[in-house]
């Protein structure tokens, strides 16, 4: 994508999405804006010390977002998860761990906390 989609991408999206997750498509209905993300093969920093490997992803979550111009906007989540070969056992991101040094808003962090729930992760 082109740097000014980015920059666009940078305002509608909470702050520090874009870090971890690529949008993948967009679509309207009516005054409903949907937009799905998958989240980047970057590996978390609390295994850094570990061999980790891409193991596909959780269920797709729908999560509603803040308003845009009049639009109901829906955020279609795809998190990924790894393969600790060390031990042998499924990982994930942390995002408590990571809303407390990091450039994602609490909001958000609060955000992806609540969308752990319903992931069962």
């Amino acid at each position: 994508m082109n740097d000014s989609f980015n920059a666009l991408i940078k305002l509608i999206l909470p702050e520090g999405l874009e870090d971890y997750f690529e949008l993948t498509s967009h679509t309207t209905e009516g005054a409903t804006l949907h937009l799905y993300l998958k989240e980047l093969n970057i590996l978390p920093t609390e295994y850094s010390g570990n061999k980790l490997i891409s193991k596909g992803f959780f269920d797709e979550v729908t999560i509603q977002d803040f308003p845009i111009r009049g639009q109901s906007v829906f955020l279609h989540i795809t998190r990924r998860r790894w393969l600790n070969e060390d031990t042998g056992k499924a990982v994930f991101r942390n995002w408590d761990l990571l809303a407390h040094g990091t450039r994602i808003t609490k909001d958000f962090a609060f955000f992806l906390k609540e969308f752990s729930r319903y992931t069962g992760s």
